[in-house]
């Protein structure tokens, strides 16, 4: 068991779960959320902080600034409370209430903003009240995931060839998309390796990463409303593009079998779902990356209103399958079923 003096030196980056008893086809899920930053951002939150450390950017008086949608901005926190730094998140509408709250118990201040940028998004908006910070005063140290090599650099280290060591055979691995970084360092490296692997970078519905129609998306994670600037299409051989209600039942099809992962990760699950369908599984080894857990979700794709609110009654239909394998009668199963009283 490690003894750790600090909550970034913690990182459990060996766990997959085996889905095909769930989904019905041949998917290995690379869990990422076993960390005390609770998801895969930790790891891109380190590198460039360690990098603004080294490159002396980052001063005792320093407060470190970054536009996140959530999960990077809990690992910043994380990192500047145990390193002495001030953080300032800037988000939007759609960062769940859970994960504000988590940031502000850390010691973090959260600024929230409203107005739509000119894709009908909140990126925009976030990066120029960012820059207008950091205008303002020299104290202020934007990170810039969108553009920060470390953060696509940290995955190409540790993601990836945590990757290849467990899945030597490795074919097609599916990765979701939001800054690129984690697509981007993950194709990097296998790129190089001694073998083909086939990488299909997942996105949501209308978001623009790689082109497309703006459209409205309420869970926060994947997505863009900008091309990503880390983004270099040469290294991805398919995109996938997952509407957020197969994202959410992706999710409870998971959760009713006692696994509860966040939006990322229903989305990146239904993609890889529905190429698996498409193609010939037999001897191939697919893997996703699955970027965080489901408890910061509980009051929106695991709440029943929020769902009916924004998708309708028929979100949780049973008699509509998650994914195109499932198989499983739509009748609930005994061992499903309460006791009357």
């Amino acid at each position: 068991m490690p003894v750790i003096s600090a909550p970034h030196d913690f990182n459990e980056g060996h766990l997959f779960v085996d889905l095909k008893s769930i989904l019905g086809c041949p998917l290995y899920l690379k869990c990422e959320g076993f960390n005390f930053a609770g998801s895969i951002k930790l790891k891109a939150a380190n590198e460039m902080v360690e990098s603004a450390e080294r490159e002396g950017v980052l001063k005792p008086d320093s407060v470190i600034v970054e536009s996140s949608s959530g999960n990077l901005g809990v690992a910043l926190s994380m990192i500047a409370a145990s390193k002495g730094y001030k953080f300032l998140c800037v988000t939007d509408s759609r960062c769940n209430l859970s994960t504000r709250l988590l940031m502000e118990s850390l010691g973090s201040k959260v600024h929230i903003v409203a107005e739509l940028d000119e894709n009908g998004g909140f990126l925009g908006t976030r990066i120029e009240y960012v820059r207008s910070l950091c205008a303002s005063d020299d104290r202020y140290v934007w990170l810039s995931q969108y553009t920060n090599p470390g953060n696509w650099q940290a995955h190409y280290r540790t993601t990836a060839p945590q990757i290849a060591r467990q899945f030597p055979r490795l074919d097609v691995l599916f990765v979701g998309t939001g800054t690129a970084g984690t697509l981007m360092g993950c194709a990097r490296y296998f790129r190089q390796w001694n073998r083909p692997v086939r990488i299909v970078a997942v996105d949501s519905v209308g978001s623009v990463a790689f082109g497309g129609e703006p459209g409205r998306r309420m869970i926060p994670g994947l997505g863009m409303s900008m091309r990503p600037p880390l983004l270099d299409e040469s290294y991805v051989n398919e995109v996938i593009r997952v509407e957020e209600a197969d994202t959410i039942r992706a999710c409870h099809q998971m959760a009713r079998r006692g696994f509860l992962f966040g939006g990322s990760t229903g989305t990146v699950v239904s993609g890889a779902a529905h190429w698996l369908a498409r193609h010939d599984t037999r001897d191939m080894t697919a893997v996703a990356i699955a970027p965080d857990l489901g408890e910061r979700y509980l009051d929106t794709v695991y709440q029943t209103n929020w769902l009916q609110d924004l998708f309708g009654d028929e979100i949780l239909d049973p008699t509509r399958p998650a994914t195109p394998f499932q198989t499983e009668d739509p009748a609930p199963r005994e061992a499903d079923r309460w006791p009357q009283p």
